[in-house]
């Protein structure tokens, strides 16, 4: 049975978020106080944090950074802050996924049960495990087909295949695919996934492997569900 951590200082959410999670089958441990998280992880196993960002005794994104110095455990931040999302996801702070308040405790369970489906290992026939990437000549193969794509467009999928389920705001992909600082626009981003996601569309028509998250980016998700019309 998987065990969540949940760091949250209201006690009523505390109570509702471990209450809704255990139902769904899953152990659940609290925190209220941000200086208990470190050392409590130090000595416990837990497969996915739940963490709010404004628990007292520490900022939330530092405890997310400490938390990525020794363990890769996900982590979905828990905020009101929706203006950090961006800062929170494109300055590898290390979270997994996000959740903005007030939310549906329903919407919470589903999204704690997306990232642990994620980060199981893929199946034999899932797109992670047939897509095959080539940095030298920017093809990627798939069942015994092919596509070639532009240097930027390699650029995309290698950094979002590299790490399945996680998001990268829009931000965090120019400033890794577009090194030299020159200044380009989120749409320059957006134009360059929608093109690729059509390139890749030509292998894998039954999927959508690179996913928005509204509000906050992109991700490969090699278990995805059909495209949307």
């Amino acid at each position: 049975m998987s065990r969540i951590l949940i760091v949250e200082d209201e006690p009523r959410l505390a109570r509702l978020e471990a209450d809704y999670l255990q139902h769904a089958g899953f152990q659940t441990h609290c925190l209220s106080q941000g200086l208990e998280v470190i050392p409590w992880l130090k000595e416990n196993t837990v497969e996915l944090i739940l963490l709010d960002l404004m628990v007292p005794g520490r900022d939330g994104l530092d405890i997310c950074r400490d938390i990525r110095s020794f363990s890769q455990v996900p982590v979905i931040i828990v905020t009101a802050r929706i203006e950090e999302i961006d800062r929170l996801l494109g300055l590898e702070m290390g979270a997994d996924d996000y959740i903005c308040k007030p939310f549906s405790p329903r919407e919470m369970v589903a999204r704690v049960k997306a990232v642990l489906r994620r980060l199981q290992p893929p199946t034999p026939n899932s797109a992670q495990q047939a897509l095959t990437l080539s940095p030298q000549s920017f093809k990627v193969q798939y069942d015994g087909r092919e596509i070639e794509l532009t240097a930027v467009e390699f650029q995309l999928l290698y950094t979002l295949y590299q790490q399945p389920g996680r998001i990268f705001s829009r931000a965090r992909l120019m400033d890794l695919i577009y090194q030299d600082q020159r200044i380009v626009s989120d749409r320059t981003i957006d134009s360059h996934i929608k093109k690729l996601r059509k390139k890749i569309a030509e292998l894998i028509p039954e999927k959508e492997v690179i996913c928005s998250v509204y509000g906050a980016g992109y991700r490969y998700d090699p278990q995805s569900v059909e495209p949307e019309e």
